[in-house]
C-alpha cells in the first residue's frame, strides 16, 4: 500500500511541476511534509541539499531519496518512476502529434519561432554563469563593476578552456574535469 502512495504522490509532483526543479519544491514539500509526514523539516532541508549536490534534476533526486527513506530500494525505484512517468507520457503524446503534423506550415512556423527563444534562454544561462566566473562578488554587473571585482584567474581559466575546446576539439567533459582540478590547486593555494 505504501508503494501506491509513493507512486501517486510523486506522479502528482511530476505532473504539476512546470518550470524545473525549483518550481517542484513546493509540491514536494507539500506531499512529503504536510500530506504524508514522511520527513521532518530538518530531513527535508537535508534532502534539498543532497538533491542539489548530486547530478540530475532536483525533483528526480528528491523522489529517489524520499523513496529510499520511506521504503528502501523498491521505494526509490517507485518514487522515481512516479516522478518521470508524467513527462514520458506528455513527450510521447507530443511526439506523436509532431510526427503526424510536422509538415504543416503552421507547425513549421511555430518551431522556427521557438528556435531563437531557446537559443536566447541558453545564452542567458551561459552569460549568468560567465558573470559568476568573471566577477569575484555575486551581483556585480558590467554597469556597477570595479576593477577589483574582476576575477583574473577565472578569466584565464575561461580563456584557456575556450581555446582548448576550439583549437583541439577536446571532449568538453575532459575540459571540465581539467578546469575543476586546476581550480582545486589554484584556489586551494590562493
Amino acid at each position: 500500500m505504501i508503494y501506491i502512495e509513493i507512486f501517486l504522490s510523486f506522479f502528482q509532483i511530476g505532473l504539476f511541476s512546470f518550470g524545473g526543479g525549483y518550481a517542484a519544491l513546493p509540491l514536494i514539500k507539500t506531499q512529503v511534509l504536510e500530506v504524508h509526514n514522511w520527513l521532518t523539516v530538518e530531513e527535508f532541508a537535508d534532502l534539498l541539499t543532497i538533491s542539489q549536490m548530486t547530478p540530475g534534476p532536483i525533483a528526480i533526486n528528491a523522489s529517489t531519496f524520499v523513496g529510499t527513506k520511506i521504503a528502501g530500494l523498491p521505494g526509490a525505484v517507485i518514487a522515481t518512476i512516479g516522478c518521470v512517468t508524467p513527462s514520458c507520457i506528455i513527450v510521447l503524446i507530443l511526439s506523436y502529434y509532431y510526427f503526424k503534423y510536422k509538415n504543416l506550415s503552421s507547425i513549421q512556423g511555430i518551431l522556427k519561432g521557438l528556435r531563437p527563444a531557446v537559443v536566447s534562454l541558453i545564452a542567458s544561462a551561459g552569460l549568468s554563469i560567465l558573470m559568476l566566473a568573471i566577477f569575484k562578488t555575486k551581483g556585480t554587473t558590467l554597469l556597477n563593476m570595479k576593477l577589483s571585482d574582476i576575477n583574473l584567474v577565472g578569466i584565464i581559466i575561461v580563456a584557456i578552456s575556450v581555446f582548448i575546446l576550439r583549437k583541439f576539439k577536446l571532449d568538453p567533459i575532459k575540459v571540465m574535469i581539467g578546469t575543476g582540478i586546476a581550480g582545486v590547486f589554484i584556489y586551494g593555494i590562493l
